[in-house]
């Protein structure tokens, strides 16, 4: 009798939660926003999210969309922390990271990737052509010259002159709004409500030779579940990969918070894991948020974190995140 009532319970409890997401979920479905919408990460953000939404437009897709809107910012050479002029790590080598992820959580990823011009393609043709995730180092690198990739030189005169001049105190503290910039990270949801996202990024200036940051991390740097919706972060990415972040924060609107409350969430559990750390003195972290119904929002730990806005009621628009400190 106490198993047979056992095996009852469970299956009324089991019901009882599953109908709980259910009516979430429903809800979320129901209370549509404007879509097609696209955030993406700082002040670089506005030229990028352009040409993300003429891709859109022109019926090219939400994964073409953002694999291009990110390339934007890795071929401009002025942009210091992503791709081609990105600042080196301390031994003078440009590395980058970078993922990509569509609605049906097909995703790929490379990292440690050197002399390529744009990872966030090399990610996609990983989705697309491989039986993985990620690539790395030198088999990332071979990757993408197997499939056409050109070797470049990725170091350009100006971010050279600034690592040489970094040698002379050789300090080591990320400044992640350096030039108001760091790492883009890029959500879109369109017309079907169908979600896409994107991350690409040198890293951190001066890291270590070998370093990998959250951006290339499925969970960290983005995540995306196409029923609930969508998160990615910027700033220190080993303070998001200890949180699994942007997990966390699509997590957090699965339970029923907005994306702005989720994004608090998440900002203030690193808050309290790293305030005691070394690190606090210098750390910064940020996540952007787009929900299954086109509802969003920004949030970081401190002051100076922006995103760029595009839907049909906004051509591009910088909107300030809110912050905790």
């Amino acid at each position: 009798m106490i198993r047979r009532n056992f095996i009852k319970n469970s299956i009324i409890g089991s019901i009882s939660a599953s109908s709980l997401l259910r009516s979430k979920t429903e809800k979320i479905l129901t209370d549509f926003k404007s879509v097609p919408r696209i955030i993406s990460t700082w002040n670089h953000g506005v030229k990028a999210n352009r040409v993300a939404w003429e891709k859109l437009k022109n019926g090219e897709g939400g994964l073409t969309a953002v694999e291009y809107g990110v390339r934007d910012s890795e071929d401009d050479p002025n942009e210091r922390s992503v791709g081609y002029g990105g600042l080196p790590d301390r031994d003078g080598k440009v590395t980058l990271d970078a993922c990509i992820m569509n609605y049906n959580n097909d995703c790929g990823s490379v990292s440690f990737l050197q002399n390529i011009k744009n990872p966030i393609s090399v990610a996609r043709l990983v989705m697309e052509k491989t039986p993985h995730i990620m690539l790395s180092g030198k088999g990332a690198f071979d990757f993408a010259v197997k499939n056409g990739f050109k070797k470049e030189n990725l170091l350009t005169k100006q971010s050279e002159k600034d690592w040489k001049n970094w040698l002379k105190t050789s300090e080591y503290k990320p400044v992640i709004n350096f030039e108001n910039h760091d790492t883009i990270s890029m959500l879109l949801i369109d017309s079907n409500h169908n979600l896409f996202g994107a991350c690409t990024t040198s890293g951190a200036a001066w890291k270590m030779h070998g370093r990998v940051g959250d951006s290339p991390i499925i969970g960290a740097g983005l995540f995306l579940d196409n029923e609930v919706g969508a998160a990615a972060s910027t700033g220190l990415g080993e303070a998001v990969i200890r949180t699994a972040g942007s997990a966390m924060v699509v997590e957090c609107m699965r339970s029923g918070m907005s994306p702005l409350e989720s994004c608090k969430e998440v900002v203030n559990r690193i808050s309290n894991i790293h305030r005691n750390r070394p690190e606090w003195e210098y750390l910064q972290v940020g996540f952007i948020a787009l929900s299954k119904n086109g509802d969003y929002a920004g949030y970081s730990l401190k002051k100076g974190f922006n995103y760029a806005l595009s839907d049909d009621n906004n051509d591009t628009i910088l909107v300030d995140a809110g912050y905790k400190i």
